[in-house]
């Protein structure tokens, strides 16, 4: 067999983490532009993340440049498996013991929008846009995202194509929902061995009875948010017909005060109570959970209404606020990824150019954690090498604050500033009942 001609090395602790996706890359050409283009996703933000922004080149005037080609190619012709190379991302992440996913975890559903001019690019048409909280014309995708309270990271990833770009619109085969979607992306994460406590999705998902079907049908365990208006069916006049009526028709000694504790040291008093209705309770196999800063007044924006299938033995109504708490850290992922890491900045249009760029966007959060995690370790051996490491306190260091105003180096630096700022910026790290 024929010697693999050395590479040139991707910028100071990436190499580490690059060479060891190499075997999954079948040519230099290809070896190369995966380590230019994390490193260019890496880079500090100057302007958009364009492949003339990642290649080092000027906009415009530079775009036919070869190493411009030499990345276009790569995102959109060349022979490799996006889906192998997620893989990999996940065995790197579950093999590093100071960040491999735990099953007290999370697995976060969630999907987002982002505006797209014109109808060329694959998946793009008039549909409703989170990130602009309208409909607009742009590009949507579902996404898994597994989290706990001391890390988290992005999973998988999968666009959804409007009925409007199909032959044969809602009634096309290959047409999927975004709530099926997600089934499928949770089905990956279960075949790449990812452990979670529950699965958590916002309204959206909560509110479409053939997903919460699915995961009962599946005996997924789950904890999902609910529309407080959203009528649950059929009821005699004198029982609550919504989450929030029910709610509102607690007495006071109902509500138990927990307090939520986030990163920058305040506390919040929050209150959760068991709600009975329809088929809901705490004693039946769906319970219905309601948490709130205000008992008397259950304001819209901070007022949840949450199902689980998880019994009481299993999970209070403290653990079930600190699982749907959870989902926060899916926000923050996005702001990561979309502000710094380019995640919206692609100029290709066909699926497998998109699906890769977002890949390796995912794949250069990865790098985050991993080379924290690296730091980490070799910081312990060389300052406590008799000390027994405790891989929960050992994460909980990762990402010291970094002086804002920094001028980055490299991707190393970079990585570090990013998930310094994810963890200062975390949502609750406990929730805690109070007597």
């Amino acid at each position: 067999m024929t010697a693999r001609r050395p590479c040139p090395p991707a910028p100071g602790p990436l190499e580490n983490f690059a060479v060891q996706f190499d075997a999954l890359f079948h040519s230099l050409a290809q070896r190369h532009a995966f380590r230019t283009y994390l490193a260019g996703l890496l880079a500090p933000r100057e302007r958009a993340k364009t492949l003339t922004a990642l290649a080092g080149a000027e906009p415009l005037i530079q775009a036919q440049a070869a190493p411009v080609q030499q990345l276009q190619f790569f995102l959109s012709e060349s022979a490799w498996d996006g889906d192998a190379l997620a893989a990999q991302m996940l065995e790197l992440l579950c093999a590093e013991p100071l960040i491999a996913p735990t099953a007290d975890g999370a697995l976060v559903i969630d999907d987002t929008g982002d505006r797209k001019d014109g109808c060329a690019t694959d998946h793009v048409a008039r549909q409703y846009l989170g990130s602009v909280g309208k409909i607009d014309n742009g590009i949507v995708a579902v996404t898994t995202l597994w989290a706990h309270e001391q890390r988290y990271y992005p999973l998988q990833v999968a666009p959804y194509t409007p009925e409007g770009r199909l032959p044969g619109g809602k009634q096309d085969p290959a047409f999927r929902t975004k709530p099926q979607i997600a089934l499928i992306l949770i089905e990956r994460a279960q075949a790449a061995g990812i452990p979670f406590e529950a699965i958590v999705a916002d309204s959206a998902y909560g509110d479409n009875p053939p997903f919460v079907h699915a995961l009962a049908e599946r005996q997924l365990p789950y904890v999902l948010a609910h529309s407080g208006t959203a009528s649950r069916g059929r009821a005699p006049e004198d029982v609550a017909h919504t989450f929030e009526d029910a709610a509102r028709e607690l007495p006071m000694r109902a509500w138990q005060r927990i307090v939520r504790r986030f990163r920058d040291g305040h506390t919040e008093r929050w209150w959760a109570a068991e709600l009975r209705l329809l088929h809901y309770g705490p004693e039946r196999p769906m319970r219905a959970v309601c948490v709130t800063t205000d008992r008397r007044t259950l304001p819209e924006l901070s007022t949840w209404y949450l199902t689980t299938n998880l019994p009481m033995a299993q999970a209070s109504v403290t653990e079930v606020a600190r699982l749907y708490g959870l989902r926060n850290w899916i926000e923050q992922g996005y702001k990561q990824m979309k502000d710094e890491l380019g995640w919206a900045d692609f100029m290709v249009r066909s699926d497998r150019a998109i699906r890769r760029h977002w890949t390796l966007v995912c794949c250069a959060f990865a790098f985050c954690w991993w080379h924290e995690a690296a730091e980490v370790r070799l910081r312990d051996t060389l300052t406590l090498p008799a000390r027994k490491k405790n891989p929960v306190t050992c994460a909980a260091t990762l990402a010291a604050p970094v002086a804002s105003g920094t001028r980055l180096a490299d991707a190393g630096a970079l990585a570090h500033t990013l998930l310094a700022s994810m963890l200062r910026q975390a949502p609750a790290a406990t929730v805690g009942r109070v007597a």
